[in-house]
């Protein structure tokens, strides 16, 4: 066990892997804010498309903050900065919803269920968030 913890931390403290396993992290938390806002939207009475319109913004704006702060460590300060970083982070987001929506539709047009079709697209999904947030968004 103490060899088990040991290899953990040797792995937490390599900078790369802290990276990835800090978005993983967070993405779990994210996708909490998405579905408790939704629930608690739900049930003080607002419209179900409007209700997930802004569980969705939330969790965007969420991921943006501790993606910015806990996984790319982004050094970026003023409104003007901080506004660009974050419409890139939108931007990034809604091209790969288009993904998700598309991808989930061509798999399913082929005979896939939809329910698998939505677990192998997110897997795609989320390496290609990984990335542009890497590579795009929080470029250094």
């Amino acid at each position: 066990m103490n060899n088990l913890i040991n290899k953990l931390k040797y792995y937490y403290n390599n900078p790369t892997y802290r990276k990835i396993v800090n978005y993983l992290f967070f993405g779990v938390c994210t996708t909490l804010v998405n579905l408790v806002s939704y629930y608690i939207l739900t049930k003080l009475g607002l419209e179900r498309i409007t209700s997930n319109f802004l569980a969705i913004t939330l969790s965007i704006l969420f991921a943006y903050v501790v993606n910015a702060r806990y996984v790319f460590s982004s050094k970026v300060y003023g409104i003007k900065k901080i506004f660009y970083e974050l419409s890139k982070f939108f931007t990034s987001r809604l091209f790969t919803m288009f993904i998700e929506i598309v991808g989930v539709e061509v798999l399913v047009w082929i005979g896939i269920g939809d329910f698998i079709s939505k677990v192998i697209v997110q897997f795609i999904v989320i390496v290609a968030n990984y990335f542009i947030s890497q590579y795009i968004v929080f470029k250094k």
